[in-house]
């Protein structure tokens, strides 16, 4: 937060960028936080400015920190509709996470035309991750990086801005996932069947004895991760997540709330 540390951060890196940023000349800014957790400092440093989105995929705050995060928070004033919140159910796969955002990040985030994209990916979301209940895998969390980067292309000619976040799976899930965003944020993408080199291996066996390592850079899902896309209906607890965020923000841009194409 703005006087005071908050969770696990001290140091708001996103906020501080995006206020550069903005200090620079930068017109508009979206954030997007893939994060378990709610991305409250952010949402807080920008909640009556216009010209910051910030949207945030997490967990339901109804039982997990900061409790904030509800699709009513939605910006005030002018800003009204900048602050979008997807407030997923707990034990969320893959499948139901992509169709999640592909149903609400795209279409904000392109009505809203933002000139620089910046992104949080906290790997906490992650199934084997001990502080959320979320249960994404490593190809899912992938398919979100490649995802972001096709947004930043097509809305703001690649100027992105990829930030680490959350993660307490240090040997299993950290390395992997970063080293699929950084691959990904730099053009070079990692083949999910690649095999973890012979040297990390032996020195996470030396750091974390207990833990059984993985062999490549997949947990075995298809990739691309299928999913179904969002058509309108209601028919999973996603689905309600999906609506509730859509009817609060989607007005305030110009779409049409149960419209799947928007």
């Amino acid at each position: 937060m703005a006087d005071s540390a908050s969770g696990l951060c001290v140091y708001n890196d996103a906020a501080l960028a995006i206020a550069a940023m903005l200090a620079a000349g930068v017109r508009k800014v979206a954030y997007v936080d893939v994060d378990a957790h709610h991305g409250d400092g952010v949402q807080a440093a920008f909640y009556y400015d216009p010209r910051v989105l910030t949207l945030s995929i997490h967990r339901t705050p109804q039982t997990l920190f900061p409790g904030t995060g509800y699709p009513a928070e939605r910006g005030h004033g002018a800003a009204a509709g900048t602050s979008v919140n997807v407030a997923l159910p707990a034990g969320t796969g893959d499948a139901a996470w992509l169709r999640a955002f592909h149903a609400v990040v795209p279409g904000v985030v392109r009505a809203f035309g933002p000139e620089i994209l910046v992104t949080q990916h906290g790997t906490d979301s992650h199934r084997e991750d001990p502080l959320a209940d979320l249960n994404l895998s490593i190809d899912g969390q992938r398919t979100s990086y490649e995802a972001l980067r096709e947004l930043a292309a097509t809305v703001t000619g690649g100027r992105w801005l990829a930030l680490g976040g959350g993660g307490y799976s240090p040997v299993r899930v950290v390395p992997r996932a970063w080293t699929h965003l950084l691959a990904i944020v730099s053009g070079h993408d990692i083949d999910p069947a690649t095999p973890l080199p012979t040297g990390w291996l032996a020195h996470a066996a030396t750091a974390s004895p207990e833990t059984p390592l993985p062999i490549d850079m997949s947990d075995g899902t298809p990739h691309p991760v299928p999913f179904r896309p969002w058509d309108g209906s209601v028919e999973q607890p996603v689905d309600r997540a999906i609506q509730d965020t859509r009817t609060t923000v989607y007005p305030l841009h110009g779409l049409d709330p149960c419209d799947p194409r928007d």
